[in-house]
């Protein structure tokens, strides 16, 4: 595993053996104006801007993701998506707010979020083993790292109850896998106890910036409650290591299907030969590529978003140059509560009542009969 002096240095104190427990990762996380000077070697009049950024927006990362950056490289992926960036409090895009999805209104008990019929997503902690510079919750920053209450969150046990047309509960945060073993247990249990609730979902990054923390009691224990999915968050191929493949493998192999959702970021992923060898690289690793986001417009990650346009020209990229299975759907997650909204390239030009006229992926044009009466045969 590639890590740098500087990491090295930090970290010499871990003894044999403790680098691959996630307990010494998540207690030894980088977090703190000192450490981060230190670690980026900060001038005394870059302090200043440091200290108000980081009072804005919290920081922390794990040591295991931490050794993945090249500080060679300047622009580093890996360093851009954990490190904070004074852009985080000096430039702001037209539109940006700080909860576009308007979550906080479609909160009928606190946690709670209730935006599409069927389903509802549970922010159980606002605790991360990193935090993400581009989350689309960084209006929660500023509250203590802490877990929801036993009693926070049978209230939403209560609501999911409540209402017999919700039949998947989406557990989010923060992050869920962050929590103690045996509160999550407990809850995903009283939610698989309510009759109409049919499966259950759980978001995590901790098999990308903590896999360690992916342990077999883990595992035995999520087993309990399938159907259970859970949805991770690969932004980059180099975050495909051996410990973040182990991690996904010890979930499929209790019967977790894993997928991915990746978020389309400026000088992470935003080309063609980054998100082929990513959605590759998770197809090997047996990761389903789920969704691809358009970064949301949230105040704080206006740095990281692109041109709408740039993911459709990746996705017409990416069709039929890679297997199906590796191919995302490309959405927006709309503001104000829409909903996620596809932006698939679509290779259909026209149709009339004989035929349909198709642009095939390397622009030869093609006609399709689909004559009239073909759903009604005598």
């Amino acid at each position: 595993m590639y890590q740098p002096d500087l990491v090295k240095e930090i970290f010499s104190s871990a003894l044999p053996g403790e680098w691959s427990r996630w307990q010494w990762q998540f207690s030894h996380r980088i977090r703190g104006l000192k450490a981060l000077s230190e670690l980026l070697q900060l001038s005394p009049s870059e302090i200043g801007t440091y200290r108000d950024l980081i009072s804005e927006y919290r920081y922390a990362v794990t040591p295991y993701y931490l050794s993945l950056i090249d500080w060679s490289d300047p622009n580093d992926p890996i360093k851009r998506q954990c490190i904070p960036d004074p852009r985080e409090i000096t430039f702001s895009l037209p539109g940006s707010e700080i909860d576009p999805l308007a979550e906080q209104t479609h909160m009928p008990v606190p946690g709670l979020i209730h935006r599409y019929p069927d389903r509802v997503l549970a922010m159980v902690t606002n605790t991360c083993a990193t935090y993400c510079r581009h989350c689309n919750r960084k209006r929660t920053w500023k509250n203590p790292e802490a877990g929801n209450t036993r009693e926070a969150l049978g209230r939403m046990v209560n609501y999911v109850a409540s209402n017999p047309h919700i039949r998947e509960v989406i557990v989010s945060g923060g992050d869920p896998l962050i929590m103690s073993l045996g509160l999550l247990d407990e809850f995903l249990g009283s939610l698989e106890a309510i009759p109409h609730v049919e499966v259950l979902r759980i978001g995590t990054r901790v098999p990308v910036v903590l896999p360690m923390r992916i342990t077999d009691d883990l595992c035995q224990m999520l087993a309990r409650h399938r159907p259970l999915w859970v949805n991770t968050h690969f932004n980059h191929p180099r975050e495909i290591t051996p410990e973040s493949t182990q991690a996904c493998e010890r979930l499929l192999k209790v019967g977790i299907p894993v997928s991915n959702q990746t978020v389309l970021l400026k000088g992470v992923n935003d080309s063609l030969d980054v998100m082929r060898d990513l959605f590759c690289g998770l197809e090997r690793i047996m990761v389903r590529p789920y969704y691809l986001f358009q970064c949301d417009a949230v105040k704080g990650t206006d740095h990281f978003r692109t041109d709408i346009r740039r993911g459709i020209e990746i996705m017409e990229g990416l069709w039929c140059k890679i297997g199906g299975l590796c191919i995302p759907n490309f959405v927006v997650d709309l503001p104000m509560g829409g909903g996620k909204a596809p932006m698939m390239p679509s290779y259909l030009l026209a149709v009339d009542r004989n035929e349909a006229i198709f642009r095939t992926y390397d622009g030869c044009i093609i006609r399709y009969p689909c004559p009239g009466g073909a759903d009604n045969p005598p």
